[in-house]
């Protein structure tokens, strides 16, 4: 174990005064209760998921810190677009089959067995954790040093051009989706309320609600309008992502859009 620890430690760039707590990043639910279950405990312990909510915030606050710092220029809007893409889950999942974290995974014998340690939800949920101890054990220099060089490194450039170059900035539906995933929200789901006007004038009203990962399409978000479904639904997702950066989340707030609005496209 202990040469294990020493080959993700050099992948890291930490070596851990309190090797325990990477240990403790590395076990999986799956361990833990496989290990409860031998010892013939009721309650198991020693998995990695309070870690995994610790290291989430910290990835939050490091990557947020950062972008912040690299590019005075940028409004919120485009700091949260970037940020959302580096804490997606998608990416930091990437990060962590860069260390080899994979191979490194606690698992019980049937998830191990099952694939689970290439999944890219486990991989990500261990790599916050992994962030996490690295916290806990370090303090923040660490983790900025590691999430500088791994989680920001070229994707924050190509992030940065196509910033510049306009392409990632009127895609609202992507964005509106990385931030309730970085978040873990839910899903956006669009839905056409109203349309009028004749065919070569068509205005098309929708709107946009939050879909929990278990339940169907919860709260409204936002609605948005344009001559297109494609466009009503990009307005959609621009205002929603809007209310949402701006701390505003009451589900009955539809001040934004007028129901005048909503008649004059009926």
């Amino acid at each position: 174990m202990e040469a294990v620890l020493s080959e993700l430690e050099v992948a890291l760039g930490h070596g851990f005064s309190r090797p325990e707590l990477l240990t403790r990043a590395l076990t999986h639910r799956s361990l833990a209760n496989e290990q409860a279950l031998e010892k013939g405990d009721d309650q198991p312990s020693g998995d990695n998921e309070r870690l995994e909510f610790l290291g989430d915030a910290v990835l939050g606050l490091v990557v947020a810190e950062a972008m912040f710092l690299l590019h005075p220029e940028w409004q919120e809007g485009e700091l949260t677009r970037v940020r959302a893409q580096l804490v997606s889950r998608q990416h930091i999942a990437d990060v962590a089959a860069s260390v080899g974290l994979g191979r490194h995974l606690l698992l019980s014998r049937g998830e191990d067995r099952s694939g689970l340690r290439r999944k890219g939800t486990v991989l990500s949920n261990t790599m916050e954790a992994v962030i996490g101890a690295l916290f806990l054990d370090g303090g923040l220099e660490p983790v900025r040093a590691f999430i500088r060089r791994h989680v920001i490194g070229e994707a924050a450039e190509q992030l940065a051009r196509e910033l510049r170059s306009g392409d990632a900035l009127g895609n609202y539906k992507s964005a509106l989706q990385e931030h309730l995933q970085a978040a873990r929200s839910g899903t956006p789901v669009y839905k056409v309320k109203c349309e009028s006007g004749p065919d070569h004038r068509k205005r098309f009203l929708v709107e946009v609600r939050l879909k929990p990962e278990d339940g169907e399409p919860g709260r409204p978000l936002a609605r948005g309008m344009g001559s297109t479904k494609k466009h009503a639904e990009q307005d959609a997702a621009r205002r929603a992502l809007a209310r949402l950066t701006a701390g505003n989340n009451r589900a009955d707030d539809t001040a934004e859009y007028p129901e005048e609005e909503e008649s004059a496209a009926q």
